[in-house]
């Protein structure tokens, strides 16, 4: 197995630790502790690299809050400094990893992430029957540090390095209690284990991705699992035989015992994929794919919040109209139109705006066209200072919801029109249909005109 040394003298460089400032910096310098180190950045650098070189770094204290949704959790943030050292380090070691690791890993890699992810797992849902989701039950407080060590001193054997990340992962804040005992252990042994890194640190995301490194070669290489995706703690298996499934799932209990994890029992069951199986977020069958319920009304929620936050004037119309395109831009990705325009009615009616937007005047096309669906005029090719009545798609709906109105009328008329003619057979209902159908549209015209 290819190893790597003579690392430290690259992470400690002053390029380096200037790259991984302004890495870390993003999206964050308009706060206070970004501001104080950014006031004297040369001086800050030059002491964090001193510290560095003489192995006299030491990390300071967590933030810590908690959270509630999706599920409760403990956030940890490490003070604006530790996090430069976390991009240094990782500006460096990740690519090493990265060499090693399948190409169905999507978690904290350039050109992957959740939507790529989903993508996979959709096209995997067209080729097989059935998928086996699993989940591993409290992944990062389970997460154990010896175990960590020895898979990443099997890649990097630079002495320095290695104390680097030991100081790193030997100040992990206490994490929420998990069972650390295992069949064989020792009572006092597997007390005194450490065991938990803090969920926010950029390298605790980049040791999940490597802690199952071995768990992802062996049901590629060992299973001879065609399909197979994995996001951190979270990865599908696809078959057609779900026996197969059952198997697999029994030896990836065994495996993760191995590395002191357990499987979540609840979370991890087969499903027909013409059933849909609920990954990242979103609900993925073999044609479709749709935002699940919780999300969406997450979404909402925080939607209705940044609306009072507006209507209060604590924010922005240009940071309410970001959040909006965030959240549209995510949600374009599944098979969501018509979420997303019932959001944006939700949204016009919460601003207060005269009317409810027409539903039908907001698919496309055009229809007397004018300043206000220029976007849908220019798209027709068509001057939108004419009004010109033309039905285009985006009456298309509108026009159906009264064809259909015209024949559930003809219908309720059939047995007066058997009365009325019984000698002869009574005119085709869809010709009657048909013909009310024009009425009322020469009775539209007539309006707009």
């Amino acid at each position: 197995m290819e190893t790597y040394n003579h690392l430290y003298e690259t992470i400690c460089s002053f390029e380096n630790l200037l790259a991984a400032a302004r890495q870390a910096q993003r999206g964050k310098r308009f706060q206070r502790s970004v501001g104080r180190f950014n006031t004297n950045l040369d001086r800050e650098l030059l002491a964090l690299r001193e510290e560095l070189m003489a192995r006299r770094y030491t990390p300071g204290p967590y933030h810590e809050k908690i959270i509630t949704r999706p599920k409760q959790r403990l956030i940890s943030a490490a003070p604006y400094r530790d996090r430069v050292v976390h991009h240094a380090v990782c500006r460096v070691v990740m690519p090493l990893f990265e060499r090693k690791m399948i190409f169905d890993l999507y978690s904290n890699r350039a050109g992957k992430g959740t939507h790529a992810a989903i993508r996979r797992c959709q096209q995997y849902c067209g080729r097989y029957r059935y998928v086996l989701k699993c989940d591993v039950r409290k992944f990062f407080p389970s997460m154990d540090h010896e175990v960590l060590k020895g898979i990443i001193r099997r890649t990097i054997r630079c002495p320095e390095t290695l104390w680097l990340l030991d100081r790193i992962i030997d100040h992990s804040n206490p994490q929420e209690p998990v069972c650390a005992a295992f069949p064989g252990d020792d009572l006092a042994a597997a007390a005194t284990r450490r065991v938990g890194l803090p969920i926010g640190n950029l390298t605790s995301q980049w040791f999940g991705g490597i802690y199952l490194s071995d768990l992802d070669h062996w049901v590629k290489e060992d299973l001879r699992c065609g399909g197979y995706i994995r996001y951190v703690d979270d990865f599908l298996l696809f078959a057609n035989d779900k026996r197969t499934l059952a198997e697999w799932r029994e030896a990836i209990r065994a495996l993760l015992a191995q590395v002191r994890l357990r499987l979540n029992e609840r979370k991890s069951r087969t499903y027909r994929t013409l059933d849909g199986v609920t990954f990242l977020g979103q609900r993925v069958w073999p044609g479709r794919r749709r935002i699940v319920a919780e999300n969406v009304r997450t979404a909402r929620r925080r939607l209705r919040w940044n609306l009072k936050q507006f209507q209060r004037g604590a924010m922005s119309q240009q940071a309410l109209e970001q959040r909006w395109m965030s959240w549209r831009g995510h949600a374009m990705q599944a098979d969501s139109a018509a979420l997303i325009q019932r959001t944006r009615e939700m949204l016009l009616i919460h601003l207060g705006c005269d009317r409810k937007p027409d539903a039908h005047l907001l698919r496309g096309g055009a229809w007397n066209n004018n300043t206000t669906n220029l976007r849908c005029a220019y798209r027709n090719n068509n001057n939108p200072n004419n009004a010109n009545n033309n039905y285009g798609f985006r009456c298309v709906r509108g026009i159906q919801r009264r064809a259909s109105a015209a024949r559930r009328r003809a219908e309720r008329l059939r047995p007066r029109m058997m009365t009325a003619f019984p000698q002869e057979s009574p005119p085709d209902t869809a010709c009657f249909a048909g013909h009310l159908r024009n009425k009322e549209e020469r009775r539209t015209e007539a309006g707009s005109l």
